[in-house]
């Protein structure tokens, strides 16, 4: 069975608290059983000390190297000593022999020998160690022996000792206290920890089920941005994410609805005008008034094709400028006599030529060509009948700016900051733009980035609409600025409406 990521976290967490718990109880454990057995040793010395000094005192020399000690009051005073700290004491010779003792802790009626080693090491120095005296305890004592000595001579040893049942029964009773408070901290670790990572997985929960909901078509479910941190961050980001996919995915809805809208007019146009052709339906006389109806839908369908390849290049990154120096002002104007026909139709004013000069920029030709096609193109059909076209190309210290400007509508401001995007038509009736697809100024924008340039828009509704790019010059060594092209002109203007003209002081205020 999967596991999700608020058991794996859970049981994670709960795992190193429990870990930590472990570590620390054992820790404690360790720590107290030595700190009780280094009180205990020092405890156990003390007494076998104090008995030590006390018994020298009863010592009693029976040749030059025998001593005796007299059972009666040293007794009491062992008997007492031994019921007062709870420990076994006893008094041995240099060979083990026990010559008096009181076992208040092991309540043994008698112990006769300690194990020689022992005693040798207590009067040569100190022993200290876990022993059963050779079976004499039921268990392992804690023992302490001490030299008794009398005129700088050893003549015994004082032994101290005690059992570790109060000690591991101390252990015990702290190993409880720290488990049920190791279980209530757990119980506590528990309930936090687990609200903790369940608000933490909650807008990761959120988005799986988003996701699928874009899986499956919907684009309207949201994450809640609840927090600051980086899951708070994760979630606006997805939520800018889910605004794209929707905005793409109705711009890609009214892609497919307007290619299918612009292939299928001229496709009927076409097939019906070359049916009747066929037929006879349409008279020899006016064939060649229908061919040239065809012939405009061809070419029509044509650019549409070519939108859709340079968009298909430029998706895949397969665009690639081949940049040469050419004359920009010369390029303007023969675009704008490519629209000759339709300029003099609504009775259209060029405006700006009388004051364009040669200007050579660097770039590729025909894809800046394009840019100037598209952008006299969209002047040239949303000019108002009567109006006008102001074209400027200014020169700068870095950067070759065009600007072309046209009376008419212009453009709404709440369709200005997407105008550039793919896909996009700010004119939804198809009224007034029926060759539109809205991928024309997404291709300007582009191409122009593709050459480190940029284009940007700006338009008062009712008045006028200007879009200016600009190119910028590649960075060359310094020289001498070159005297101007003489003898070089551009085509001439033959019509009457297209030509060069003086640009007023209002005119050029734009």
């Amino acid at each position: 069975m999967q596991r999700s990521i608020f058991r794996r976290y859970l049981s994670i967490t709960m795992s190193i608290i429990l870990l930590s718990f472990a570590t620390l109880g054992g820790a404690m454990t360790a720590f107290f059983g030595q700190y009780w057995r280094q009180e205990k040793n020092e405890l156990l010395t003390q007494n076998a000390a104090a008995i030590s000094e006390f018994a020298t005192r009863f010592l009693q020399q029976v040749d030059k190297d025998r001593y005796e000690l007299p059972a009666g009051d040293l007794q009491y005073f062992l008997g007492s000593f031994s019921v007062s700290t709870g420990a076994d004491i006893f008094i041995t010779d240099l060979e083990g022999n026990v010559l008096l003792g009181s076992f208040a802790d092991s309540k043994l009626d008698s112990l006769k020998k300690v194990p020689a080693p022992y005693a040798a090491t207590a009067w040569k120095g100190k022993f200290e160690g876990r022993s059963d005296l050779d079976g004499a305890y039921p268990e392992r004592y804690y023992i302490i022996g001490v030299p008794l000595t009398t005129g700088g001579k050893q003549v015994g040893a004082v032994f101290a000792a005690t059992s570790p049942a109060s000690v591991n029964s101390l252990q015990g009773e702290l190993v409880k206290i720290f488990l049920l408070a190791a279980l209530a901290a757990l119980a506590a670790a528990f309930c936090l920890v687990g609200a903790f990572v369940y608000r933490m997985v909650r807008p990761l929960r959120q988005m799986a089920l988003a996701a699928h909901s874009f899986g499956t078509g919907d684009f309207s479910t949201r994450v809640p941005v609840t927090r600051e941190d980086e899951l708070g961050q994760l979630a606006a980001a997805f939520n800018n994410m889910a605004d794209s996919l929707s905005n793409s995915e109705g711009m890609r809805r009214s892609f497919i609805a307007n290619v299918s809208h612009e292939l299928k007019t001229p496709m009927t146009t076409i097939a019906g005008f070359i049916d009747g052709i066929l037929d006879g339906t349409i008279p020899r006389e006016e064939q060649d008034k229908y061919l040239h109806i065809v012939s405009d839908e061809v070419k029509r369908l044509s650019r549409l094709v070519k939108s859709m390849l340079d968009l298909s290049r430029i998706d895949s990154g397969e665009m690639k400028i081949h940049p040469r120096r050419f004359d920009i002002t010369h390029t303007i104007i023969s675009t704008l006599l490519t629209f000759e026909q339709a300029v003099d139709a609504k009775g259209i004013e060029i405006l700006g030529l009388d004051e364009a000069e040669p200007l050579e920029v660097y770039g590729d030709q025909d894809l800046l060509h394009q840019v100037v096609y598209n952008l006299v193109e969209n002047a040239v059909k949303f000019t108002n009948q009567g109006g006008s076209i102001t074209v400027r190309v200014t020169d700068s210290v870095d950067r070759t700016t065009v600007a072309i400007e046209n009376t008419g509508p212009g453009i709404p401001s709440e369709d200005l900051p997407m105008i550039f995007d793919r896909f996009y038509k700010g004119d939804k009736s198809r009224s007034r733009d029926k060759n539109g697809m809205g991928l024309g100024l997404y291709l300007v924008r582009t191409i122009l980035q593709l050459h480190g340039g940029n284009i940007w828009a700006c338009s008062v509704p009712g008045e006028y609409c200007r879009f200016e790019f600009f190119l910028p010059k590649p960075q060359e060594a310094p020289k001498l600025k070159e005297p101007a092209h003489k003898g070089k002109e551009h085509p001439r203007l033959k019509t009457g409406r297209l030509h060069r003209h003086k640009t007023s002081d209002a005119d050029s205020d734009t």
